[in-house]
């Protein structure tokens, strides 16, 4: 059978309660009715009322991750990426040297960032199958005397890889040096608590697990850290340490904020509070994920990943080898039947990726398998099974 562009099969499609369909992906994400009316207000960015806004999602940020009053919040805009770079710039300084810990994009991406604020570092590069391994991280930095930060992603949503945080953690804190973690696809999901981790900073965005809408990012950093950190950017607009300063004197964002996204993120923080904070969000994760898993074996999909491996953000799925599979194929009935799932981001062979997160529950997950299904049975590809060479 010929490949084709596409399906002439009538489909129902499924949406969400906005009439949208569901985002399997991990951010960007389908967010709820009340994070979406939280933006039909205007607001004014230096007034009284939307300082208010910007001062308790910083309290609320620093409290998830049990900062007490040794760290602060520094709200960025623009996306993750603009927050990691700097953090990065802003937190290492001109004279130090990182480990990169790699097995994915955006470990990828964090040393070419280094590489374009000139700042010194080595990787432990794991590719895309395995994480970096905490006796890895030990051996390393025994030997290499000059590094002063590592940098880990949490959760490396390219393949799904939730990294082995506390074992890295322990072994940076066993070194003397500090951590800097991309928690970008995980916090809010995925515990992380300054009592077990005890990073010099982390970086996320607004949406991932807390599901708001794009726009800004957020740095949790040890205060200390944020103090010596002046004079360290290379950049006025990502310099951490005067948005802080700037923030904590007027309660204002230097420059002009992403005002709607900054409200809905508030109101998503709400909500977030009221499933029961990271352990409810997690719970609904982690449920959507078995779902998915179960259902997609049984049709004979393979996980890129072992289950020890896999996280509740995300899961990469290798394509299949039969001949009638083609991804654009597949991904656009896919999305007839009401669905966007994610193309894959593997160097070595094709991969697709479904997201768990967002406002998607028990029967999203069975709606998409039902979608699956049927776009299988539609394109002829009997055979779901990856090609041997995986």
């Amino acid at each position: 059978m010929t490949k084709t562009a596409s399906i002439a099969d009538p489909v129902t499609p499924v949406s969400s309660k906005s009439g949208d369909p569901y985002l399997l992906t991990p951010g960007p994400l389908t967010t709820s009715l009340r994070t979406k009316q939280a933006m039909l207000r205007d607001w004014g960015s230096w007034d009284g009322d939307f300082k208010a806004v910007t001062a308790e999602i910083r309290t609320r940020l620093v409290e998830m991750c049990d900062g007490g009053n040794e760290y602060d919040c520094v709200p960025m805009q623009g996306s993750g990426t603009f927050s990691v770079e700097a953090a990065l710039a802003s937190f290492i300084p001109k004279d130090g040297k990182a480990l990169v810990l790699m097995n994915g994009a955006y470990g990828q991406r964090a040393s070419k960032t280094l590489q374009y604020i000139d700042r010194d570092y080595v990787a432990l590069d794991k590719g895309d199958y395995l994480p970096p391994m905490p006796e890895e991280v030990d051996a390393i930095l025994a030997q290499d005397k000059e590094i002063t930060h590592v940098i880990a992603v949490h959760c490396e949503t390219s393949s799904g890889i939730l990294n082995p945080l506390q074992g890295i953690s322990d072994a940076v804190q066993k070194h003397g040096r500090k951590l800097i973690v991309d928690s970008m696809s995980a916090f809010g999901a995925v515990p992380l608590s300054v009592k077990d981790i005890p990073f010099v900073c982390m970086v996320s965005s607004a949406n991932k697990c807390i599901e708001g809408v794009p726009g800004f990012g957020f740095i949790l950093a040890k205060k200390s850290e944020l103090e010596a950190a002046k004079g360290n950017s290379h950049s006025l607009s990502l310099d951490v340490h005067d948005q802080w300063a700037v923030m904590n004197k007027t309660g204002q964002w230097r420059f002009t904020p992403p005002t709607h996204t900054v409200v809905a993120f508030l109101e998503a923080l709400k909500q977030h509070e009221a499933e029961g904070g990271v352990e409810g969000r997690l719970a609904r994760y982690a449920g959507n994920r078995d779902i998915l898993i179960e259902g997609m074996r049984k049709m004979g999909f393979e996980t890129l990943l072992e289950d020890e491996w896999i996280s509740p953000i995300i899961t990469t799925f290798f394509c299949p080898k039969h001949e009638n599979f083609d991804f654009q194929t597949f991904y656009n009935e896919i999305k007839k039947r009401g669905f966007i799932i994610y193309p894959g981001k593997l160097t070595n062979i094709a991969s697709f990726r479904i997201g768990c997160i967002g406002q998607l529950h028990a029967d999203t997950m069975h709606g998409v398998l039902r979608a699956i299904r049927e776009t299988c049975d539609a394109m002829g590809v009997t055979d779901r099974s990856p090609p041997e060479e995986r």
